[in-house]
């Protein structure tokens, strides 16, 4: 799956259906995040009102797909790609080659060390009330290694922000980090919704009766809703 397509894939849906967390799902637009849009998601007013007590945090899970190069990794990027890995709210990135995707934990060096999670197997019945052994759900080869220049430029960047704090903290790493000392840079960080945009809106759980499937797109719907781009030689 090409990692730019996670703005209308299931996690951002799946997360209004899960009950048993709080997560909230930010995907980036344009290569741009937006400060005032994610704390207006983050942010549990509902809490404060019922409560009284200063304004709850959801826990943030920030994915930002990019779009490092044309056909390869722009050599200019590597540089701020070690960078995201060595945040502390760094959850990894999704990526890899053509038909081969990759989950990226780190780096030595000029190589990345990921995981490859694809086992196909049964799904597991958690309601079944009996233990459930999930050892085999887990990634259980051995990290590889591939060179960062074997990297597809498509990639998707993943952060975790359990507090606002950390949230807070993160935004300080990507200014002094990969604005401050790039001259080009992976994305842009921004303080208000840019104007031109849609006014941003949080989702919300739909008031039906729903397991949420209905709201997934199928690849096929993807690919023909996904806009198209092409490169035109002068």
């Amino acid at each position: 799956m090409d990692p730019t397509q996670w703005r209308k894939y299931s996690s951002k849906k799946l997360a209004l259906f899960d009950d048993w967390n709080s997560l909230s799902v930010y995907v980036s637009m344009d290569n741009t995040v937006v400060i005032e849009d994610i704390k207006k998601l983050c942010v549990r007013a509902d809490l404060q009102l019922q409560s009284q007590q200063p304004l709850d945090w959801r826990p943030l899970l920030l994915v930002i797909p990019l779009r490092m190069g044309i056909n390869s990794i722009n050599p200019v990027y590597i540089q701020a790609l070690k960078e995201c890995f060595k945040m502390p709210q760094s959850c990894g990135v999704l990526g890899g080659k053509p038909n081969l995707a990759y989950y990226f934990i780190g780096f030595i060096d000029d190589e990345l060390i990921y995981l490859d999670p694809h086992t196909t197997q049964q799904a597991v019945d958690t309601e079944s009330g009996s233990a459930v052994d999930d050892q085999s759900f887990h990634c259980q080869r051995t990290p590889h290694r591939m060179k960062i220049t074997s990297l597809d430029p498509s990639v998707a960047l993943g952060f975790f922000c359990k507090s606002e704090e950390d949230f807070d903290s993160w935004c300080d790493l990507v200014q002094q980090e990969l604005l401050k000392k790039r001259n080009l840079r992976m994305f842009e960080l921004v303080e208000k919704h840019p104007s031109h945009w849609p006014p941003f809106v949080p989702p919300t759980k739909p008031e039906v009766q729903t397991t949420g499937a209905e709201f997934i797109e199928s690849p096929d719907k993807l690919s023909e809703s996904e806009e198209e781009f092409e490169i035109l030689n002068a």
